[in-house]
C-alpha cells in the first residue's frame, strides 16, 4: 500500500533515475522478516533449494548491490547482472522508458554495469547466511569484446565460486550481434566452451529471446541438452510491437511487461514441446499476478521470473505473488507447486 503513495513522486523522475533511487531505498528501508516458509512452494530444481518459485530478474540489482534485500522482500531467489568482463557505460541515455498507458517498459541499456572485479568484491564481503534463497548470476560479453565467447568463459570462472547457478545471456537485444550466440553452431560452441570453464558443477541456465521461430527453438533445445544446460530462462525482451498507447511507443530497444505477456507464455508452451519436458524452463516475461504465475508453471515452468511489474505495483509483489499462488495451488488439489509443473501440456 505505501507504494501507492511513493509512485507518483518516482514516476516524476526520469525511470533511471527512480531506479537508482529504489537500489538506495532498499539499502536503507527496514524489510520485515520474510513469510514463514511454505511447503506449498519450496521445491528442488537444478540441484538446489527454491524456497518459493517466484524470483527477481536480472536488469534490476546489475551490480550485485542488493541480493540479501531483495530475498527478504519474499522472493524465492534473485539474479544479478547482467555482468560483463570490463566495467561499461552502455548505451547513451535515456535508454530506460515507462510505457505507462500499456504497463510496459523499453529498454536499451546495453550491459551497462561497473564489471565483475566490482561485484566480485561485494559478494566476498556479505555475512555469512545471508542469502536466505538461491543466488543466480547472469553473465554477459562486453560491446566491443574481440571474442565474446571468451568474455563468456571469463564470467563462469571469475563468478562461478560466488554463484549458487549461472545464466548465460545471448539474448538481450541491445548488444549488436549478440543474439547470433543463439544460431546453431555458434551457441554449440559458445556452450562447449562455458560448460569446460566450470570447476564446480555450477548449473548453468541459458537465457533466449521471445523473437524465434519454430526452427531456432528446435536448434536451441538440441543443443541446450546435449550440453547438459539445466534450464532454458524464456525470455527476454522482444524487439517486436504490438499495438502500443504510449508516447514511447516508438523507441527502440527491448520491450517487457503486459505487452509481452501472451508471447512469452506462447514461447514457453513452445519450448516445453520441443524439449517433451526434458530440460527445465523458467517463465519470464509480463508476469505480474499469481494467475499469470500460475499460468506460466501449468505451461511447464519450474520457476518463474518477474521484473517490469514491480515498476507498477512495487516491493511487495513477490509476497502478494505467493500468497495467492498458495490459495490456487490448493484449490486445484496439488500438494506442491512442482506437482502442477507442466499439466496443461
Amino acid at each position: 500500500m505505501l507504494y501507492q503513495f511513493v509512485r507518483p513522486m518516482l514516476f516524476k523522475a526520469d525511470a533511471e533515475t527512480a531506479h537508482n533511487l529504489s537500489i538506495t531505498a532498499l539499502k536503507f528501508a527496514p524489510i520485515p522478516p520474510r513469510d514463514s516458509k511454505s511447503d506449498v512452494l519450496a521445491q528442488s530444481f537444478a540441484g538446489l533449494r527454491f524456497p518459493n518459485p517466484v524470483g527477481l530478474a536480472p536488469g534490476y540489482d546489475k551490480n550485485a548491490e542488493v541480493p540479501v534485500e531483495i530475498l527478504r522482500l519474499g522472493f524465492g531467489f534473485t539474479e544479478v547482472g547482467t555482468l560483463t568482463p570490463l566495467p561499461q557505460e552502455g548505451n547513451a541515455k535515456p535508454r530506460l522508458f515507462r510505457l505507462v498507458e500499456d504497463k510496459a517498459v523499453i529498454n536499451r541499456m546495453g550491459f551497462n554495469n561497473a564489471g565483475q572485479a566490482a561485484a566480485i568484491s561485494r559478494l566476498r564481503n556479505l555475512p555469512d547466511n545471508a542469502l536466505i534463497g538461491p543466488l543466480g548470476i547472469n553473465i554477459g560479453a562486453n560491446k566491443d569484446s574481440a571474442d565474446r565467447i571468451a568474455d563468456y568463459v571469463i564470467g563462469v570462472r571469475n563468478m562461478e565460486p560466488l554463484a549458487d547457478y549461472l545464466t548465460v545471456n545471448i539474448s538481450s537485444p541491445n548488444t549488436p550481434g549478440l543474439r547470433a550466440l543463439q544460431d546453431k553452431a555458434a551457441l554449440d560452441d559458445l556452450l562447449a566452451q562455458v560448460m569446460a570453464a566450470r570447476m564446480q558443477n555450477t548449473p548453468v541456465f541459458l537465457k533466449v529471446a521471445p523473437d524465434l521461430q519454430p526452427a531456432d527453438i528446435d536448434d536451441i533445445v538440441a543443443v541446450a541438452m546435449a550440453h547438459g544446460i539445466a534450464a532454458l530462462i524464456i525470455s527476454n525482451t522482444t524487439i517486436t510491437r504490438p499495438p502500443l498507447a504510449s508516447l514511447y511507443a516508438g523507441e527502440t530497444g527491448g520491450l517487457s511487461g503486459a505487452p509481452l505477456r501472451d508471447m512469452a507464455q506462447q514461447r514457453l508452451v513452445d519450448f516445453r514441446k520441443a524439449s517433451g519436458g526434458q530440460i527445465g524452463l523458467i517463465g519470464v516475461g509480463g508476469i505480474a499476478s499469481a494467475h499469470d504465475a500460475y499460468a506460466r508453471i501449468r505451461a511447464g515452468a519450474n520457476l518463474v521470473q518477474i521484473y517490469s511489474a514491480l515498476v507498477y505495483q512495487g516491493p511487495g509483489l513477490a509476497r502478494k505473488i505467493n500468497k495467492q499462488l498458495q490459495q490456487l495451488l490448493r484449490a486445484d488439489g496439488f500438494v506442491n507447486v512442482s506437482d502442477a509443473v507442466g499439466v496443461d501440456g
